[in-house]
């Protein structure tokens, strides 16, 4: 990977060795294989001393065909195989001014911080798959940098690929990346009314507007006006949409 253009993937945190502190007699991996477990999205995690897959789950929606075996023997080398080059290209950016993000916020609180981004891999049929990347620190070095961190993997509500955002635990603040600038924007975490995360929560439960409109004792037209109000507050245009947003921000 000496002359690859993309080596920003592999070495913006790329630690050395890390001394022996025992977290292997936490037992840390069967939590993260149950948990795999009872979930239908995809999750690995990384270690960053060697830029390698310590676990992968065996959901087909990451594998691009491939067993899971075959993908944490690759490590970050399936990402060269199977991103597209335009899409690699974002994942660098995202990782480097990731990175930074995460080198300006205090020790003490890195594993209140996750980041989402959305990007496409090719399967083995050559189908281009938009995914969401669920990222969150696992395990910190001595000194504070990301040694192991879990991701979970579930197919993009989005149409394109980016949207990278940053979210930080317990709080309202969140940071959306302008790729343009190569800056991340705070803004505050949008609210939603009562009103407004019942019918969220009806429309998962897969209720129609009229079913909703029957349950919560409104008109239809009343249900379509919460939806609109909905759409504006989480800058969205579907209840897909605004329904994976308020689950990412943890609106609902």
């Amino acid at each position: 990977m000496k002359n690859n253009p993309h080596s920003g993937l592999l070495t913006k945190n790329k630690l050395g060795e890390i001394p022996e502190t025992g977290i292997q007699d936490q037992h840390y991996l069967e939590v993260v294989k149950a948990f795999a477990r009872l979930t239908y999205e995809s999750v690995y995690l990384i270690d960053y001393t060697d830029m390698s897959f310590e676990y992968v789950s065996d959901n087909p929606l990451f594998l691009c065909g491939l067993s899971a075996e075959e993908v944490l023997q690759l490590g970050y080398e399936f990402y060269f195989r199977h991103v597209p080059e335009k899409d690699l290209a974002l994942l660098t950016l995202i990782n480097e001014v990731g990175f930074d993000f995460y080198a300006n916020v205090p020790v003490a609180e890195r594993k209140d911080f996750s980041i989402t981004y959305d990007f496409h891999i090719v399967n083995k049929e050559g189908k281009h798959i938009l995914i969401n990347h669920k990222l969150t620190p696992l395990f910190l070095s001595p000194e504070g940098k990301m040694w192991k961190a879990m991701c979970v993997v579930s197919l993009s509500h989005h149409q394109t690929a980016g949207n990278a955002r940053i979210y930080r635990q317990n709080s309202g603040e969140t940071w959306e990346l302008n790729v343009a600038a190569k800056a991340w924007r705070k803004s505050e975490k949008p609210m939603l009314t009562e009103r407004e995360v019942e019918v969220l929560r009806l429309h998962a439960q897969g209720l129609s507007i009229n079913q909703i409109a029957e349950k919560i004792f409104v008109a239809p037209d009343t249900v379509k006006y919460y939806r609109r109000r909905i759409f504006d507050r989480l800058e969205v245009s579907n209840v897909v949409e605004a329904l994976a947003y308020a689950v990412n921000a943890k609106l609902i």
